[in-house]
């Protein structure tokens, strides 16, 4: 399979995914696109680098939009604050070349995902109704959000 059925396959995979499950899939990427630009930064490509930090900000500032503050209560409030925290992390680190602080916000994104996971495989044998009725402070149901995460999950 080329590239092409492989983009094809992905952007299906995102789309159809169930909203918790692209969550997870939404650290992934931004977990893998920091760790990309901190490789980037030893081999001196700033080009490539820049476009692996913009698509981690990319991503968490789409997490962070996904926010719903009336039915996240005080979840939504705190993650709204920490993406805010890394957005800022990540353009301060980039901006002084400090890739320790890049680690710290991958280090912070990998916490994230694991409590996800937890959440996520332990209504694994609930219904996606249910599991999306669940209060876990998104608005990732609609489509609307997914089709925005596919373009960053490409």
């Amino acid at each position: 399979m080329g590239f092409g059925g492989y983009s094809a396959y992905k952007q299906t995979d995102v789309i159809t995914a169930d909203p918790m499950r692209l969550v997870i899939m939404c650290y992934e990427e931004a977990i893998r696109s920091l760790n990309l630009a901190v490789l980037l930064y030893s081999s001196k490509n700033y080009e490539a680098k820049g476009k692996a930090v913009q698509k981690s900000l990319d991503i968490i500032a789409e997490l962070r939009e996904a926010l719903d503050f009336e039915r996240g209560g005080s979840i939504a409030t705190s993650l709204n604050t920490l993406y805010g925290f890394m957005i800022g992390h990540i353009i301060r680190s980039d901006q002084t070349k400090n890739v320790k602080g890049l680690h710290q916000v991958v280090a912070m994104l990998e916490q994230l995902k694991s409590a996800w996971e937890k959440v996520f495989l332990g209504r694994s044998e609930e219904s996606s109704a249910e599991i999306q009725d669940l209060d876990l402070g998104l608005r990732v149901s609609g489509g609307g959000w997914s089709t925005q995460a596919a373009g960053y999950l490409k």
